[in-house]
């Protein structure tokens, strides 16, 4: 019987006790999961000691202790020494493309589509590629990292936001997503810590939890991740790697100078980490920028789609990477994908070569420079770093809100768009925000109707 009484006494999750099976800490876990990923119990939440868990469905302390683990394994929860156990702030809020069904009707600020009108130029080069007479060639099994000529047009493009690296260590995947699934398991194990932003790309958060790899958020400032920071969590902890997405950070839209990234790659080298540098956006970043990777040769990974620069669908990405890793990732690709498509491959190798590439970004960057100037007519970009033709903004909150009540306040106006607890690692929120896809609108008009229903509701008292 339990030591205490709970008849009355408060406590922020109360499972029943007769709902438990054997094993009890599996069960346990499943029922804590369930209550999670329903909102019965909301970010932040902090649950109750585990040993007055214990006592309240009279079960061993070691059950519940089982029982968190294996939730805070999966992301569902975190503990922070001397405070307690916390629902996690994101979980079970990774950003599935699916969801856009969920939203016909609504104008779309939520995903980030990257001017999907131009890719009709993308559907030229591909009617093009299918009257070639060696399409049948690009059908088989050969070249699992990529063809040596498709990695040469990856090698060309990737030179261009100069990441200059040897043919040898460069590979072909299936976009940014597979990109980041064979460099987890290439190169980290269960258990890894990966030092992240506080606010970071909710996907890779949601596969890191997948893989059972901890990531550590670093603060930062208007700079981006904070070198001294960063420092510290290594004495700290026993950091493997570090993710970073200094052109565009997404959700924070902050461009990371030089000076930052220089100081970053100092602390990386001297702490040995592994670096994982995702340059998505590197098509919006000033010229004269070099990657972080530049400056860590000897443990980088450069992680290049051109899924937001030249066709989501394409599902193509070129990484790069130091010489020490290319067996490891060799033998991921080999297991994980077999090889990535030659003819997806083909058409961006093609698009480079032929300079449509080029012109797509080109239309890009003009097309996100009006919308920009739209967005500053209704809201004022706080950071002067905000990179000034992100695809998307940051925009703080003027109160808070439930996560999950504001965005489907907002889906009911006619409106999508995501609420920060989605990209944070780890910690409450002292300060809430939206990140404001601009690029995903079909037109001008649309995007002006969507920040119209975003001003009108964050003006309400």
């Amino acid at each position: 019987m339990p030591v205490n009484s709970f008849e009355n006494y408060p406590m922020t999750w109360k499972p029943d006790r007769r709902s438990l099976t054997s094993p009890l800490y599996a069960s346990l876990a499943s029922m804590l999961e369930y209550d999670i990923l329903n909102g019965f119990l909301a970010p932040n939440t902090k649950l109750p000691p585990q040993r007055e868990l214990a006592d309240f469905l009279d079960i061993n302390l070691s059950t519940v202790t089982r029982a968190f683990k294996l939730c805070e394994a999966k992301g569902l929860i975190y503990a922070i020494t001397g405070s307690g156990t916390f629902v996690a702030p994101n979980a079970g809020s990774e950003i599935f493309i699916a969801d856009i069904d969920t939203s016909k009707g609504c104008i779309e600020m939520g995903l980030i589509k990257a001017f999907d009108a131009l890719n009709i130029h993308v559907a030229e080069v591909i009617r093009d590629i299918a009257e070639k007479n060696y399409l049948d060639k690009l059908l088989d099994y050969g070249y699992p990292i990529g063809a040596p000529y498709h990695r040469m047009a990856a090698k060309q493009w990737m030179a261009r936001f100069n990441m200059e690296t040897s043919l040898d260590n460069i590979a072909i995947t299936s976009g940014g997503q597979n990109s980041f699934t064979l460099v987890l398991i290439s190169l980290f194990k269960p258990g890894d810590k990966i030092a992240v932003d506080a606010y970071t790309y909710p996907n890779f958060i949601e596969l890191a939890n997948m893989l059972n790899i901890q990531l550590v958020p670093v603060g930062g400032d208007a700079m981006g991740m904070l070198p001294q920071q960063l420092e510290a969590v290594c004495r700290a902890t026993n950091l493997k790697g570090i993710y970073l997405n200094p052109s565009c950070n997404n959700p924070t839209a902050v461009t990371m100078p030089m000076s930052r990234r220089e100081e970053l790659a100092q602390v990386i080298r001297d702490n040995g980490l592994i670096l994982m540098e995702d340059d998505i956006y590197s098509f919006l970043c000033p010229s004269d920028y070099l990657p972080i990777s530049h400056f860590v040769p000897e443990k980088f990974v450069y992680m290049h789609s051109i899924s937001k620069a030249l066709a989501s669908g394409l599902r193509v990405a070129f990484i790069a990477y130091a010489r020490g890793f290319a067996d490891a990732i060799t033998r991921g690709i080999c297991n994980i994908n077999i090889k990535t498509s030659a003819l997806n491959s083909e058409i961006a190798a093609e698009l480079i070569n032929n300079g449509a590439a080029e012109a797509i970004i080109t239309k890009k960057l003009a097309l996100s420079r009006e919308r920009n100037q739209i967005y500053r007519q209704y809201f004022s970009i706080e950071n002067p770093l905000e990179n000034p033709l992100s695809l998307y903004r940051w925009l703080r909150l003027p109160r808070r809100y439930h996560p999950k009540l504001l965005e489907e306040a907002l889906m009911k106006r006619g409106l999508r768009l995501f609420h920060s607890y989605r990209f944070i690692v780890k910690r409450e929120e002292s300060t809430q925000f939206v990140r404001v896809a601009l690029s995903s609108a079909t037109d001008v008009k649309e995007l002006e109707r969507g920040l119209i229903i975003l001003k009108d509701f964050s003006t309400e008292k």
